[in-house]
């Protein structure tokens, strides 16, 4: 059987990721997202397994130094990261799967898994980023001021992804998206066959 692939996705707030990649999984069947873990408490809400897998800050701990995690990061004093086994479970069953991650974590995942096909998604410009932030009304101008500065940095990490992705229109963008898929599995079948060839 072959194995699947293991995308990641990022991209400042406001470039539309989160998005982009709710229509993945809708147009996508074989696709699967991976569901981080956090030492945060669970919300109202929220459900177990389904938001987040929730760790007690020990238990975390204990996956980091056992080597169970495929990335993490902490942030505001919490721990989140991505199961190392939960998505390779899958990826040997050759089910693809997603990851929407920051930089930082993405990085990570390279690192320990240099197949993974990394995915930067970009605005049209810094300025149509800052009216979508506007737009959203969830921040405050102070807060919309560092996630503009933090998106410069984000953009520097952007030339160590394997594709760069304008999203100025959402369906053009998950279609790019799509075909940069099927084009990485297509490349990975065939290296298959011709590894698998007799000579």
């Amino acid at each position: 059987m072959n194995k699947g692939l293991l995308f990641v996705m990022s991209g400042p707030s406001g470039t539309g990721k989160g998005t982009i990649c709710e229509e993945l999984l809708k147009r996508e069947e074989e696709l699967f997202l991976s569901i981080s873990a956090t030492s945060r408490e669970i919300r109202k809400g929220e459900a177990d397994g389904v938001n987040y897998y929730y760790h007690t800050r020990e238990e975390f701990k204990n996956l980091i130094d056992a080597g169970e995690m495929l990335e993490w990061a902490e942030y505001s004093g919490n721990f989140y990261g991505t199961p190392k086994r939960k998505v390779f479970d899958r990826l040997e069953k050759g089910e693809n799967v997603l990851l929407e991650i920051e930089p930082n974590g993405a990085l990570q995942v390279k690192k320990m898994f240099p197949e993974a096909v990394l995915i930067f998604i970009v605005p049209p410009s810094m300025a149509e980023l800052k009216r979508r932030l506007e737009t959203r009304g969830r921040e405050t101008d102070e807060q919309i001021a560092q996630r503009m500065d933090a998106a410069r940095w984000e953009f520097e990490q952007a030339p160590k992804y394997n594709y760069i992705i304008e999203n100025d229109d959402l369906d053009a963008c998950v279609e790019e998206v799509i075909s940069v898929m099927h084009r990485e599995a297509g490349t990975r079948r065939r290296i298959e066959a011709l590894l698998d060839e007799k000579y």
